[in-house]
């Protein structure tokens, strides 16, 4: 099938959930592999198809829920395609920070640009690791999938938790729930 075909096809197919802020059960789905698209998530969060940016929000947003990782590649995920797709770094960026109150606990919430959110705990841990010579901070979203937390945000994050000097670096310790992080910088 022709690359174009699939990409039409795999729109097409995610118009049904375009209303639905819910993720497909990707997890279920064992569709056969159909080859590679020309697409590629940038570094900076951009989506680009054939080597122009795609600027619909609502497609990159409908293309992010059928998103799935296997080892270190990358797919768009439907029941009956799995397409293998290129990712510079993560495939996803965090846009908000907020804090909650759960059950008379404080937790970390997050929000990717394209609106999944999420509360900081086990199961979506907040961390630090390089690209491309640099220690940036990053979550686990879901299936494997991690999200860059943008500077500013993690300009805010920085209000929620508490800066200390070890040697040779700086670190941020912050709460989510029972649960607690350390970034150091």
């Amino acid at each position: 099938m022709a690359v174009q075909a699939n990409f039409e096809n795999i729109a097409s197919y995610l118009q049904q959930f375009s209303h639905d802020r819910s993720i497909p059960p990707l997890e279920k789905w064992n569709p056969d592999y159909c080859g590679e698209m020309d697409l590629v998530i940038k570094a900076n969060g951009e989506w680009w198809h054939e080597g122009r940016p795609i600027r619909r929000q609502k497609m990159v947003d409908l293309f992010a829920k059928i998103l799935w990782k296997e080892q270190d590649d990358y797919f768009l995920k439907t029941p009956v395609e799995k397409i293998k797709i290129q990712v510079e770094d993560a495939p996803l960026l965090i846009s908000a920070v907020d804090q909650v109150e759960i059950d008379g606990k404080q937790y970390l919430q997050m929000t990717t640009q394209n609106q999944d959110v999420f509360v900081i705990d086990a199961e979506h841990p907040i961390y630090m690791r390089a690209f491309d010579g640099e220690m940036r901070p990053y979550v686990k979203v879901r299936y494997e999938l991690e999200a860059l937390v943008q500077r500013n945000v993690f300009y805010h994050l920085v209000n929620y938790g508490e800066l200390y000097d070890e040697p040779n670096c700086t670190c941020l310790k912050l709460h989510s729930g029972d649960a607690q992080f350390t970034l150091c910088m």
